[in-house]
């Protein structure tokens, strides 16, 4: 990834800024970020506070925090479960730069476990290819039986706990635009964007409630889409040797890389590079419900690889974690507040290995308590004030529900009468007796088109097809069986 993707990914510059600084670098021999600046693109000292966040490239082996016996067992391990030959490979695979991966090949081959095959392709020491002696097959077989772990370098506990430090959500200013941006389509009242602000701001927890239906999920995932900020998460991370799987692409996901460039093809001789380690995303964004277990919140150690999955609530560690139909889990909700409590009050959280070795990390990410319950049901007041923010999501007014039906008939192209939205407001309020809620519109739109295109109709709103929609909205309620008289012979 090049820095003027990056940066364009953040939104602190643009395409085309990138592109005239292109030019400019083309005259002035500068630097894409010097070019940025001295066009006006971006302030430089926003720059520099960019460019402060990018993991820079290990300058050895020493700076990488992992021993240097575990890098040569891992690199070994990638070349025979990759087939790997030459030091270009083993550069895309392991993630670290060309001459720490030099240096781990000359130990492995000083050692009689690797021997020189000569070029490949082209002159490039990149190419410089390397085979296994019998002593170095018998070496790594023996690294794998004790650990299994193969793929990129891990970063080094300290290096890992640093850059969350320095990536917390709050480092982003969150306004009022930004949140109705992030609402998208959706319609809500001013107050709870007001509300909502403050909350994301503080990076502190925050509880939803409300009956179900007016959109507290819909609120979150919209919580989880307005920051801007590129971060860096490591593939894998090292405590003492053991490992721990981190990147996860069901959750991670990277940044985009644009058709503009800022150099030429990334090689071995770059100055001042990226550390490869990391891996830039947008800020993550986990949600869980009802399958949500005490034992997804710990480490998940692989006895057949030796090696550890981060938890859930780890993995979404500088962005977003939801807990969505609280109260509704495996696990009672007292258990799994009491799991909770530390984390969210002193903004740290414990580990432990299986070896009995406990660790701290930083608790740095916003967690989203969503219920459609009693509050006061699910938490003791201790808890509740550890809940800093408090949103209801509450039934909406008249004035935004049929803002919503309203929106709702213009996507699916059929026409609303304010005559027939009375109608159905009446049937819904006080013929049924239900509250007005979020998720009706879209319900009862969805009804009628389905019944109109069985009816071979153009979609429209008629008094029995609303009648059907509305009957769908709940189950009526049957009355109790009369008692039978019964006879009694004598």
């Amino acid at each position: 990834m090049r820095l003027g993707d990056l940066l364009i990914q953040a939104n602190l510059v643009s395409a085309t800024d990138v592109a005239k600084a292109l030019e400019r670098m083309a005259a002035s021999g500068e630097r894409i970020g010097d070019s940025l600046v001295s066009i006006g693109a971006i302030d430089r000292r926003v720059l520099d506070a960019f460019l402060h966040r990018i993991p820079a490239e290990p300058a050895n082996i020493k700076a990488t925090g992992i021993d240097e016996l575990d890098l040569m067992g891992l690199l070994m391990k990638v070349m025979y479960a990759g087939r790997l030959e030459t030091c270009r490979q083993f550069v895309e695979a392991i993630k670290l730069p060309y001459h720490i991966v030099s240096e781990l090949v000359q130990m492995a081959v000083d050692r009689s476990l690797l021997r020189t095959l000569g070029m490949r392709h082209s002159n490039s020491p990149l190419d410089l290819a390397y085979a296994f002696t019998e002593e170095g097959k018998r070496w790594t077989l023996d690294a794998l039986e004790r650990l299994r772990y193969i793929g990129p370098a891990p970063v080094a506990l300290e290096n890992f706990t640093y850059r969350i430090n320095i990536q917390k959500l709050t480092n982003e200013l969150v306004t009022f635009e930004r949140i109705r941006c992030g609402l998208g389509e959706l319609t809500f009242e001013d107050k709870i964007i007001e509300q909502c602000g403050p909350a994301l701001n503080s990076g502190r927890a925050m509880l939803l409630y409300g009956p179900p239906g007016n959109g507290k999920t819909s609120v979150a995932h919209a919580m989880g889409s307005i920051f801007n900020d590129v971060i860096y998460v490591p593939y894998a991370i090292s405590i003492e040797g053991q490992i721990i799987r981190y990147y996860d692409p069901s959750i991670h996901v990277p940044v985009n890389q644009t058709q503009t460039h800022d150099d030429g093809e990334v090689t071995f001789i770059r100055a001042a590079d990226f550390d490869a380690r990391w891996v830039p995303c947008r800020r993550p964004f986990v949600i869980t419900g009802g399958e949500l277990s005490l034992e997804m919140l710990d480490l998940r150690y692989d006895v057949t690889g030796h090696f550890y999955e981060a938890p859930l609530h780890v993995k979404a560690l500088g962005g977003c974690f939801i807990i969505d139909d609280f109260g509704r889990q495996l696990v009672s909700p007292r258990n799994l507040l009491n799991r909770w409590i530390v984390p969210l009050e002193n903004r740290v959280d414990y580990l432990n290995l299986h070896t009995g070795k406990s660790f701290v990390i930083p608790f740095e990410e916003l967690v989203i308590f969503s219920t459609n319950l009693e509050p006061e049901d699910l938490m003791d007041p201790a808890f509740l004030r550890r809940l800093p923010y408090k949103i209801e999501i509450g039934a909406p007014t008249l004035d935004i529900y049929k803002r919503i039906f309203q929106k709702e008939c213009v996507k699916q192209g059929i026409e609303l009468s304010g005559a027939t939205f009375d109608l159905i407001a009446h049937k819904v309020v006080v013929e049924r007796g239900l509250e007005l809620a979020s998720f009706q519109p879209k319900f009862m739109v969805d009804q009628v088109i389905s019944t109109c295109r069985f009816m071979g109709q153009t979609p429209h709103f008629e008094p029995r097809y609303i009648e059907y929609a509305l009957n769908n909205l709940k189950v009526n309620r049957t009355s109790p069986p009369t008692p039978t008289a019964t006879t009694t012979g004598h």
